[in-house]
Formats: structure tokens, sequence, C-alpha cells
């Protein structure tokens, strides 16, 4: 299954499989028609309270990856993300669109990550990220 992210004003190809919006709100002078959609999944978007913190707050990332994947654990996210799901199963390859700028940095890449089975984004604490935050740990005398 192949699963790739477009901005929901990229033209349509015959590469792009089915084609998901995944936005709350359709683009700014787009018809529905000219995204030439399979679907449209409003209840994928996140909410407009962590899109303003997100863009308040560009780097906390890992941050906005854990509210958004907390988001999605209500009814009609989860009803959306099990379509999602069928429709990634189903045809060789889904195109995500999305109106954010950066589409990499959008929860559109947490979708994703989320249906190709990828982990969990990481924790900001641990082991894991003291060793790679180039500090030296204490070590015990001998």
């Amino acid at each position: 299954m192949a699963i790739v992210l477009k901005h929901s004003s990229a033209e349509p190809s015959a590469e792009d499989g089915a084609r998901v919006l995944v936005d709350r709100r359709l683009p700014c002078g787009m018809e529905e028609d000219a995204l030439a959609l399979r679907r449209w999944l409003p209840a994928l978007a996140p909410g407009s309270e962590l899109l303003r913190w997100l863009a308040a707050q560009p780097g906390k990332w890992t941050i906005f990856c854990r509210r958004y994947l907390d988001e999605l654990d209500h009814p009609q996210a989860l009803a959306a993300l099990q379509e999602l799901a069928g429709l990634a199963e189903g045809d060789e390859r889904v195109t995500l669109l999305t109106s954010a700028a950066e589409p990499e940095q959008s929860h559109a890449a947490v979708l994703r990550d989320l249906l190709s089975g990828a982990r969990k984004p990481p924790t900001t604490t641990g082991p894991a990220r003291v060793a790679g935050s180039g500090r030296a740990r204490a070590r015990r005398p001998k």
C-alpha cells in the first residue's frame, strides 16, 4: 500500500489513485469536483484549537503528533480512519490531500505514518532522548 501526500492545489494525475481530502474545509476557491476526490473525510482534520497551538509552537511537532492522535480517539474520527484504512487496503495507491503549506509537517503525514504501520511518535523523555541529545551521562565511580 502506497500512501502519498499532496497539497490540495496540486493537479490530479493518473498516478494518484484514490484522492482523499483530510481537511475540515474545501481549499479556498476550489470546488469539490475540481479536486477529483474519491472521498472527503473532514473528521480526520485536527481541531481548530490544536492547529492554532501548532502555529504558535512550530517547534513542538512531537507534542502535536501526540495531541492529534488523542483527537483521533473519538467515534467519528475512528470511523473515518477505518474508512481510510479500507481505501488504502483496496487501492494500489492513496493520495492524502491537505491545504497545509508543508504536507510533510501536517496531520496528513501523521495519518500516512499511522496507516503505514509506523510506530507512535517518540516521547520527549527517556534514555533514548538523553542519548540523542549529546549530553554526557554521569558515571558512577569505580
